[in-house]
């Protein structure tokens, strides 16, 4: 058996779960009040310096606000949106996470807004959809980041469709996250204009079985037309999990149509 190598955790850091910790459990609640920095330090045993650091990590990540010249303790905030995606921004950041990581996950997220939003969809939410695809058609000639940014709109239109906020948040982000990985390619590549008019093409797909209530066929073809644009930038070793995603029939070798 082999042991791995331990990492040294600083104080702030238990301090900081300790806090966060009382927030989940309900013994914290939004608008209430930490005890004063002085009370902190007693309490915890620890330097006044490892303190003002766990405030100032809890204060970074939306979890409490200090006031200058504020004689309570900093004040618990509510749980936002904001939050969440600034978390999940730097998670996506991280080293850890893979670009096939992220495109398998935008696979997952994307064709589930399709589907609740083939089914949940207004008249009026249709027609910003169809909007932002006019957008799109007439920016190709524009050139990239006025495509790209029609782009966002459509699926920030779909998912506020769907009508699930942890969509809205997660796709926002991730989405985010692929392109800032592969947007120079797409912008600076000799086919730019031919990949953003099959892209284009995907968009209207989806729009149209969106359009006819095609719950199932909107989340199949959505991660069929991910898959087909964005593969080609992740290795062909780790390329399986987004096969799988494809969920299509297999033939009897075991290999996808």
């Amino acid at each position: 058996m082999e042991f791995q190598p331990v990492k040294p955790v600083r104080l702030y850091q238990r301090i900081v779960e300790q806090v966060e910790g009382a927030i989940a459990r309900g013994e914290l609640n939004p608008g209430e009040r930490l005890p004063s920095e002085r009370e902190l330090v007693a309490q915890f045993g620890a330097s006044r310096s490892t303190v003002r650091e766990a405030l100032r990590v809890l204060e970074s990540t939306g979890v409490v606000r200090s006031r200058p010249g504020d004689p309570n303790g900093p004040e618990v905030l509510p749980f936002s949106t904001s939050t969440l995606a600034k978390q999940l921004t730097r998670l996506t950041q991280a080293q850890e996470v893979s670009l096939a990581d992220l495109i398998s996950f935008r696979m997952v997220l994307d064709s589930s807004a399709n589907m609740l939003a083939a089914r949940l969809r207004t008249d009026d939410e249709l027609a910003v959809m169809e909007s932002t695809i006019a957008r799109m058609r007439a920016a190709i000639d524009a050139g990239y980041d006025d495509f790209s940014a029609a782009d966002v709109a459509f699926h920030d239109a779909v998912a506020q469709a769907s009508g699930n906020m942890l969509l809205q948040v997660c796709n926002h982000v991730v989405r985010g996250a692929v392109l800032s990985l592969i947007s120079d390619k797409i912008a600076h590549a000799r086919n730019s204009a031919a990949l953003m008019s099959q892209s284009m093409r995907h968009h209207e797909e989806v729009l149209a079985l969106i359009r006819d209530r095609d719950s199932q066929g909107a989340g199949q073809i959505s991660r069929r037309n991910l898959f087909d644009y964005y593969a080609s930038y992740v290795p062909k070793a780790e390329r399986e999990p987004l096969r799988a995603l494809l969920l299509e029939p297999e033939t009897p070798s075991g290999e996808v149509r």
